[in-house]
C-alpha cells in the first residue's frame, strides 16, 4: 500500500462522494483518473483491506427496527450457526467473541414483530436456544473512521 492508496482509503472513509461517478470525483480531487482511482479500490478490496464498501444510514429514523441479539453456540456448531444467520437480509454484524455468549448479531428489521418471528425461526432451525434480544435503549453514533498508517 503506497502513499495515494492511503489517500483514497481516508477519501473514501469520509468524503466518499455521492454521486453518480464517485471515482470520477474522487480522480477529480485526486489528480488521477477514474480507472485508477477504481483499480486500486478493486485492489485493496482483493487484498483484504477494504471488506466492504456502502452507506451507514439511520435506521430507525427510516422507521427500521434494530436489535443486537447474542447467543450461546456450542464450538462444533458455530459455522452452522453462522451460516444460518447469515442467511437473513436483516443481519448486518455477525461476530464470535470470547463470552459465554460467543455469537452477537445485529437485526435490521420491519417491526418488533418481524424480530421475535426471525429469533423464533433462528431458534428453531439452528437448535440454539439461548438466544437473547438486546434492543437499544438509547442510540450512540460512533464514526468509522479509521487512522490509516
Amino acid at each position: 500500500m503506497d502513499d495515494i492508496d492511503r489517500k483514497i482509503l481516508g477519501m473514501i472513509q469520509s468524503e466518499f462522494p455521492l454521486s453518480r461517478r464517485p471515482y470520477r470525483d474522487l480522480s477529480d480531487l485526486l489528480g488521477l483518473s477514474e480507472e485508477e482511482i477504481f483499480g486500486r479500490v478493486k485492489n485493496l478490496k482483493k487484498d483484504g483491506i477494504i471488506r466492504r464498501i456502502g452507506g451507514s444510514f439511520d435506521s430507525r429514523s427510516l422507521g427500521f427496527t434494530t436489535t443486537l441479539c447474542a447467543a450461546k453456540v456450542p464450538d462444533n456448531r458455530i459455522g452452522l450457526f453462522v451460516q444460518e444467520v447469515n442467511k437473513y437480509p436483516g443481519v448486518t454484524h455477525n461476530y464470535l467473541r470470547e463470552h459465554e455468549y460467543n455469537i452477537w448479531f445485529t437485526l435490521v428489521v420491519s417491526d418488533q414483530r418481524e424480530v421475535d418471528r426471525l429469533i423464533g425461526e433462528i431458534i428453531r432451525s439452528t437448535g440454539v436456544e439461548e438466544l437473547i434480544n438486546l434492543p437499544a435503549t438509547r442510540a450512540f453514533k460512533v464514526s468509522a473512521d479509521f487512522g490509516i498508517p
